[in-house]
């Protein structure tokens, strides 16, 4: 990669971002905030970069993302592997999420599925089952918003079919709605 690639990807990176919908990211983080001050968590999932990014959202909620305060309810799915791995084997990869959703959301939750092409069959039946069982359900995909932006109560697409950018925008929207949620519990 030279400078001028460097330079090109910067700017791919900017543009997407600057694509993303403040009133839609808004209004998710205000709903999911208003979900956990009436004593709903919120429930995350995704795949490689997906799930880190999932993880790193909840970590913002349960430790702290800029005020000092006590913890909120938030969790991403994967971080159990002993539960993964024995979902993966018994059921399928397919059903990694949605048995763990079925385990652990109420009508209350609110649940992420990040999946950057918008079609990981698990992210997709996640959001399923969070459907069935009243959660709101929001998916962070790329720009098709694939079956995930279809079925999802929200879905908020990042205007990129580059993966790498894709999560770099999912990471800066999980900031936004912990700063959004923060506040809103901790005026």
């Amino acid at each position: 990669m030279d400078k001028e690639e460097i330079v090109a990807y910067i700017n791919e990176g900017i543009q997407a971002r600057s694509r993303i919908e403040p009133d839609l990211v808004y209004g998710v983080g205000f709903k999911i905030a208003e979900r956990i001050k009436k004593g709903g968590k919120l429930v995350l999932f995704g795949n490689g970069g997906s799930a880190a990014d999932s993880q790193h959202i909840a970590a913002e909620l349960v430790g702290r993302f800029e005020k000092e305060r006590r913890p909120l309810p938030a969790m991403a799915l994967h971080t159990n592997t002993s539960s993964l791995t024995a979902i993966a084997n018994d059921y399928s990869y397919d059903a990694v999420y949605s048995r763990q959703v079925e385990a652990f959301c109420l009508t209350g939750d609110a649940v992420i599925g990040l999946s950057t092409s918008g079609n990981s069959p698990n992210v997709v039946k996640g959001l399923e089952a969070s459907k069935r069982l009243g959660c709101m359900t929001v998916a962070l995909t790329g720009s098709s918003g694939g079956k995930c932006g279809d079925l999802a109560d929200y879905t908020i697409k990042i205007a990129s079919k580059r993966t790498s950018i894709i999560q770099e925008c999912h990471i800066a929207i999980g900031h936004i709605l912990s700063k959004i949620i923060e506040d809103y519990v901790f005026p």
